[in-house]
């Protein structure tokens, strides 16, 4: 009975123990895994310094744009990337921002400003007819959107279908926001049902604008810095609502201005990135550098902030992905990233190119206008390290105008000094016909002419700081004209006078090489109680470029643009000869010896 019984009771205990272990023998868990968050997610595409770029178009060569690298260019090309993925996307949140710098830039956008402005002509701005096209939701101003004055800005933000933001823009007299801040856009993630969240976009445009654009701001605007104009409104859009917040922002990620100190930096993005808490992501433009993705981590929450920047002029398209999740109320960002896509992959969209083609063919007509008939080819690729024609032309212009200008006042016994830059290495007039694209491609910017006095000693001084745009190459070493520059030195901030005869020695360090600064034609040296006037644009003057001693009261300035003295001359004189402007005054040299 014992034995039998004790029997029983094992098998009855085994056969538990088999069930028991049973659902684990089958490859059941052990324990239920935890429910995992459900996640949603969001897109925002970025352009910026589009410059008034909407057709693939070169204006300057009356063709088709391309470069080196068979870029493409346009707001046309954009809208196409942006409508794949919109199609893609389709029921699921996607948001388009821009980053300023849109109504400069090309004859296109300049036409409508000078020739047929839209404040006069009550037309639509063609960058406002290809962004509402393309459908928006928000522009920050850059700096070049001050260019034409505010009556014009006005008009153009008017005439968009979404907002344009600039929260540090200050008017000068209240203080307060002289444009829209913010805008919190709610979005649904997906189809009906589906939750909303509220994505606030904060503009910052550069403070620059208060130096460039001087004339057109002073007394109306100040800007205010944007590390500092972020903490101020980032919290208050969390305040209000905010579940995501994205900068636009109109200034590069080096921290470094070019104009020095006496401003907010030019270029903060990274420093906002790092110092500025509840932000989570910023798209960026200014530098016209391409960024895809550059994450910053917020010193005082350790989070990483997704920055990214698309390149210039329609080239590339930012795209940023976030998930999401939300608990209790509150979202939370699980992963973001960004990347940028080529427009050269794709054609233009149909609907933009109709949009703006009656403008765009107004300004192909204008620039191909004939002005006057060349001698010879002249050509801007040797500019920057050999004295040329091209650039005397501009000099040349520059001086008649302000000489002119000048007669009749205390400064007309004063010798008459000009700057030029060698802006462009592809400007060409040539031999024969010359229109206002090949004047226009030799002066891109449209700067205004101005004149301040300056002493022998500044001049050189000036010359010095032009003169670190070369490399040192010593004596006897072979120089290369691709590498003679300093890469860090863009074309346009390397001035050349005319009016005094100077050598710039490049096997001598920085701040030391204008070896020889004489009056014209003579070996009399430039003393440095002299004084002259000095024809040089706004952009310099102003500031730009960080140049010494050029900062000053203007003796001349009468608001005409450089690029159109030029054509008007062109036009006058019917004939562009060097015999009547080239007068070789600087030379590069080693030890005294010419490198060319």
């Amino acid at each position: 009975m014992t034995s039998s019984s004790g029997a029983s009771r094992r098998q009855v205990l085994a056969v538990a123990a088999a069930a028991a272990t049973a659902p684990l023998l089958a490859g059941a868990p052990a324990e239920a895994k935890p429910k995992q968050p459900k996640t949603w997610d969001l897109t925002v595409l970025g352009t910026s310094d589009t410059h008034g770029n909407v057709y693939n178009w070169d204006y300057y060569k009356d063709a088709e744009y391309d470069d080196s690298a068979h870029n493409d260019v346009g707001v046309a090309k954009l809208a196409t990337l942006v409508n794949q993925i919109r199609a893609e996307r389709k029921g699921k949140a996607t948001l388009v921002l821009d980053a300023g710098d849109t109504i400069q830039g090309t004859p296109l956008a300049t036409y409508y400003a000078k020739q047929e402005p839209i404040t006069e002509t009550g037309a639509t701005h063609p960058m406002a007819n290809a962004m509402n096209v393309l459908k928006y939701d928000a522009v920050t101003l850059g700096n070049h959107e001050f260019n034409y004055g505010l009556p014009l800005l006005a008009t153009w933000i008017e005439q968009l279908g979404f907002p344009a933001l600039a929260a540090n823009a200050l008017n000068a007299k209240t203080g307060k926001p002289a444009f829209l801040p913010y805008v919190i856009k709610e979005v649904r993630l997906g189809g009906h049902g589906a939750p909303k969240l509220r994505v606030g976009i904060l503009g910052l445009t550069n403070p620059g604008v208060a130096i460039w654009d001087k004339a057109n701001v002073e007394g109306r605007l100040v800007f205010a810095d944007m590390v500092a104009t972020a903490a101020k409104w980032v919290p208050e859009m969390r305040r209000r609502g905010a579940d995501l917040v994205i900068i636009s922002a109109h200034g590069g990620d080096s921290g470094t201005s070019s104009y020095g100190p006496e401003l907010p930096n030019e270029n903060p993005t990274a420093l906002i990135a790092e110092q500025v808490p509840g932000i989570d992501a910023i798209l960026f433009g200014h530098a016209h550098s391409e960024v895809p993705q550059r994450f910053v981590t917020n010193r005082e929450t350790g989070r990483a902030v997704l920055t990214s920047e698309p390149s210039k002029w329609g080239q590339r398209l930012t795209r940023m992905d976030f998930t999401l999740t939300r608990a209790k109320g509150r979202w939370t960002v699980v992963t973001s990233s960004a990347t940028t896509l080529n427009t050269n992959t794709v054609v233009e969209d149909p609907a933009v190119l109709a949009a703006v083609r009656g403008q765009h063919a107004t300004t192909v007509e204008y620039v191909n206008r004939v002005v006057a008939r060349s001698s010879v080819e002249l050509s801007a690729a040797e500019s920057r390290y050999r004295d040329t024609p091209i650039l005397d032309f501009i000099n040349h212009v520059q001086t008649e105008v302000v000489t002119e200008a000048l007669a009749g006042t205390a400064y007309a016994g004063l010798p008459v000094l000009s700057i030029a830059a060698p802006f462009s290495r592809t400007a060409v007039f040539p031999q024969g016909d010359v229109r206002i694209r090949d004047v226009a491609g030799l002066y891109v910017y449209d700067n205004t002419l101005e004149a301040v006095v300056l002493t022998g000693a500044e001049v050189k001084a000036y010359l010095e700081y032009s003169a670190k745009y070369f490399r040192t190459v010593a004596v006897g070493a072979p120089v290369d004209v691709a590498t003679i520059n300093d890469p860090t030195v863009p074309d346009y901030n390397y001035d050349v006078f005319s009016g005094v005869d100077y050598d710039i020695d490049i096997s001598r360090p920085v701040g030391q090489r204008i070896t020889r600064l004489v009056l014209p034609g003579t070996d009399t040296p430039v003393a440095a109680d002299a004084q002259f006037v000095v024809a040089v644009n706004n952009y310099r003057r102003s500031g730009g470029g960080n140049f010494p001693g050029i900062v000053k009261t203007q003796v001349h300035n009468a608001q005409q643009e450089i690029r159109q003295l030029l054509i008007d001359w062109a036009q006058a004189e019917g004939t562009i000869d060097p015999a009547d402007f080239f007068v070789p005054n600087w030379k590069l040299v080693r030890e005294g010896v010419p490198v060319f």
